[in-house]
């Protein structure tokens, strides 16, 4: 007889099973999405937390700036209070007080508010410029303010005061 090799007997293949069409789903697979779904349950509020105290932070970073920039307009303010001359303008301005032997003078504006509006002239968004020299005017004016003839026998004319005696003088 001849001889015939025997082969050994064809290994059975361990492939994972199939599901889904072609996708291999495997212990080690599950396992890995398992431990990501838990990291991401366990891990979520701690991330929540800290986005949250950092949002607070953030907050109260910008009132300290804000309280900062208050303090420092605060503390302009009081030094302006210990200038004297600072004290003297605004007692003037707010209380209207005056020194001795000056004279304050309030004007108050009792018109309704459309009168005042109405009363405005609108101002021109143009500039304009003069057809005449100023300086000559304001020189031909006082040259003729001076030189008219009136203006020198005006006070030719008033008669000047006779000296008088005073009582209880002697003499």
């Amino acid at each position: 007889m001849t001889e015939r090799k025997l082969r050994p007997p064809a290994r059975p293949t361990t492939r994972p099973a199939r599901r889904g069409g072609g996708v291999v789903v495997s212990g080690f697979s599950v396992m890995m999405l398992m431990m990501i779904v838990l990291a991401v349950l366990v891990l979520a509020p701690t991330v929540s937390a800290y986005v949250a105290q950092r949002r607070q932070i953030l907050e109260l970073q910008t009132a300290i700036a804000a309280d900062e920039t208050t303090v420092q307009q605060l503390q302009a303010q009081r030094d302006r209070w210990n200038d004297t001359t600072y004290i003297i303008t605004q007692a003037r301005e707010r209380l209207y007080y005056v020194r001795p032997g000056e004279v304050s003078y309030l004007v108050i504006d009792d018109r309704p508010d459309t009168e005042k509006l109405e009363s405005q002239v609108p101002v021109s968004a143009q500039l304009t410029t003069t057809k005449s020299n100023w300086m000559l005017t304001a020189l031909s004016s006082v040259m003729v303010a001076g030189l008219t003839p009136a203006a020198r026998d005006a006070g030719a004319g008033a008669p000047t005061p006779a000296p008088t005696a005073t009582p209880g003088a002697g003499g």
